[in-house]
Formats: structure tokens, C-alpha cells, sequence
């Protein structure tokens, strides 16, 4: 039996052991309700708490991510408002760039023209002073003043080509000869460049008129004979023809390495055809280093074949002289065998005559003497 005092009044119950188990039992439910309903309230307090945490979180989220937003749309707007200033100010450059461009070149037209008109004056000048000086001058001196004037103009350019030669051709040896001949070499002594120079000139009242083209063979002809790379003519014939006024004519097309100028032109020819060729001047002299060694090979060559023809002369005239020394040493032999075998037939004979004398003795000496051998027993030679 279990006792179960009242809190209240403090009367004491006696009940048995089912109810005692049913009252506990009632009282642990009651406790267990209490106490879930408690533990309920504070979760959901708690679970509150966390919905508020967690909202107020995700608002600070949104505002934070919200003003991020904010402040990158305001920076990529910045950057678009200097792109879009500095894409003002280089198209401003750009635009100020092409006007002085433009400023340039209308300038630059301007003073082509002018050059142009200069250049045209100036030819326009040259071709009066040339006709007035055909006209002042006799058909005889016109050609050499010519000369002289193409020589003036060298000699005063002299100090530019310090290894060149410019002098007359006096040389008529091949039935003609050109007016001038130059030639300039490097410090080594290479040539760089050789031109053969033929002047021409005729007074306007000269009756049959010559052209250029009637003193191109006997050029060519010249360069050849004188071994020059180049040939130039000197003109100041046709001179109402654009083609020789315009500048330098090339005439490779009629005859190899040959121009027709003007004697204005007359030093830019030399200095145009010596620079072109001193960018080849490396290569020139490679082909005579190639030349010297093929020459070097074929002296060798010679020196060779005329070392074994004379070898084989030597060889000849040596093996019959050795042919000969064999049949004398042959000759020689077969006297020498004779000789031996005398000799052998003498040793015979003096080896007989030695083995007699080895064998001779007082007893056989004396053997029909017996007179002879008494007076050598007297002396005890005869024992």
C-alpha cells in the first residue's frame, strides 16, 4: 500500500498499488503536456526570433546588393561619359590632324607646281641659251665648246670621285674613238663604274640635220673597243624632240648599257650610274675573287700537266738508261760468273795444294834420298 499526502490539507491518503500507478501516470502525463506546450512555445519564440533574424538579414542583403548594383551602374556610367569624352577629343585630334594633313598637302601641291613651274622655266631658259649658243658658234667650235663645257662640270664636281679618271680619248687605234672616257674605282682599286662619253652638237644652219640615233653604233662600237660598262651621249641634237628634253633616255632597247642626255644631265648620269653600281660592288668583287680562283686553278692545272709530261720525259729517258744498267749489270754478271769460277777452279787448286802441303813431312821428302835422311837423323829431325 503506498500513502499519498494532500498538499492542501495534509490529510494523508492510503490507495493501492493500480491507483497509485494511475495517479503517477495521470501526473507524468500532465507534467509531459506542460512541459511540451512550454518546450512548443519556445520553439516557436525561437523559430520567430530566426524568421525576423533571417528577414532582416535578407533585407540587408537586398540593400546591400541593391546599393552594389547601384554603385556599378554609377561607375559604368562614369566610364561611359570619359569614353565618350575622350572618343569626342580623339576624333577632335583626328579631325584637326586630317585638316593640317589637308593644309599639308595643298602646300605641298603648291610647291610642286611651283617646282614644276620653275623646272619648266628653267628648261625653257636652258633651250634658248643652248640655241643662242649654236647660233654664236661655227659648225668646227660647237662640238668642242660642248666638251669643254661637260669637262668644266666635272672638274668642279672633281672632289666627289677622288679615285676617278676623266680624260680624252686619244686612243684611235680600232679605226675611231669616243670623246671622253671615266672611270672610278673604290681605294682598293676595284672599278666600280666605266662610261665611254661621246658629245654631239650642230649649228641651226648646219643643212643636213643629224640625229642621235645616226651616232649610236659607232658608240657602241667605242665602248666596246675601250672594255667600258657604259656608253653616253652627249646631245644637244634634235632639240625640238620631248623624248631627249624630258630627262635621261635609256637606248638598252637598241644597243646594251647606252643612254642619251642632255648636258644638264650630264653629272647625274655619273653620279646615278656609279651608286647604282656600287651596291654591287660586293658582288663584283666576289666574281673576281672567283675569277682569280679559277685562274689559280687552272694555272695549277698547267703546272701540273707540264709536271707530268716533263716527269714522263724524265721517266722515259730514266728507264731506258736503267734498261741499259740492267744489261751492262746482266753483262757484268756473267763476267763476274766467269770470274767465280776461275776463282772456285784456283781454291781447288790451292786447297789441294795445301792439303799436299799439310801432308808433307821430312820422312816422305827423304824417302829416296836415303843420304838426306841420314844427315837428318843425325840431327834428331828423323826420329
Amino acid at each position: 500500500m503506498n500513502q499519498i499526502k494532500c498538499p492542501h490539507c495534509g490529510e494523508v491518503f492510503t490507495i493501492d498499488e493500480s491507483n497509485y500507478e494511475s495517479i503517477l501516470r495521470q501526473v507524468r502525463d500532465h507534467q509531459f503536456k506542460e512541459e511540451l506546450a512550454l518546450r512548443e512555445k519556445d520553439y516557436e519564440e525561437k523559430l520567430q526570433k530566426e524568421l525576423q533574424l533571417l528577414k532582416a538579414e535578407s533585407e540587408s542583403s537586398k540593400q546591400q546588393a541593391l546599393s552594389e548594383k547601384e554603385r556599378q551602374i554609377d561607375l559604368l556610367k562614369s566610364e561611359l561619359e570619359k569614353k565618350d569624352t575622350e572618343n569626342e577629343l580623339n576624333v577632335s585630334k583626328a579631325l584637326e590632324q586630317k585638316n593640317e594633313e589637308i593644309l599639308e598637302l595643298k602646300a605641298g601641291n603648291e610647291a610642286m607646281k611651283e617646282s614644276y613651274r620653275k623646272q619648266l622655266s628653267d628648261k625653257d631658259e636652258l633651250i634658248a641659251y643652248y640655241k643662242d649658243f649654236k647660233a654664236r658658234q661655227s659648225t668646227k667650235m660647237i662640238g668642242e665648246d660642248l666638251e669643254q663645257h661637260c669637262l668644266y662640270e666635272f672638274n668642279r664636281v672633281r672632289p666627289l670621285f677622288k679615285n676617278a679618271y676623266f680624260e680624252k680619248d686619244n686612243d684611235a687605234s680600232g679605226g675611231s674613238k669616243g670623246d671622253f672616257i671615266f672611270r672610278d674605282s673604290d681605294d682598293e682599286g676595284t672599278e666600280i663604274v666605266s662610261i665611254m662619253f661621246e658629245m654631239k652638237n650642230e649649228a641651226d644652219e648646219t643643212a643636213t640635220k643629224h640625229r642621235n640615233e645616226d651616232f649610236l653604233a659607232k658608240l657602241d662600237k667605242d665602248r666596246k673597243d675601250k672594255n667600258c660598262e657604259y656608253a653616253v651621249l652627249v646631245s644637244l641634237l634634235e632639240m625640238d624632240n620631248d623624248l631627249y628634253n624630258e630627262g635621261i633616255v635609256d637606248m638598252s632597247h637598241r644597243y646594251e648599257k647606252m643612254y642619251v642626255i642632255r648636258p644638264q644631265n650630264f653629272i647625274p648620269i655619273i653620279t646615278l650610274l656609279r651608286n647604282a653600281n656600287l651596291n654591287s660592288l660586293s658582288y663584283k668583287k666576289q666574281l673576281i675573287v672567283a675569277q682569280n680562283q679559277d685562274l689559280d686553278y687552272r694555272n695549277f692545272e698547267n703546272n701540273m700537266n707540264a709536271f707530268k709530261d716533263a716527269f714522263s720525259k724524265n721517266y722515259n729517258t730514266a728507264s731506258k738508261k736503267f734498261n741499259e744498267a740492267i744489261e751492262e749489270i746482266d753483262k757484268s754478271i756473267a763476267h763476274l760468273n766467269k770470274i767465280k769460277e776461275a776463282l772456285t777452279s784456283s781454291n781447288n787448286q790451292l786447297r789441294l795444294a795445301n792439303d799436299k802441303a799439310q801432308d808433307l813431312s821430312v820422312k816422305k821428302l827423304t824417302k829416296n834420298a836415303p843420304s838426306v835422311a841420314e844427315k837428318f837423323k843425325e840431327s834428331d829431325v828423323i826420329k
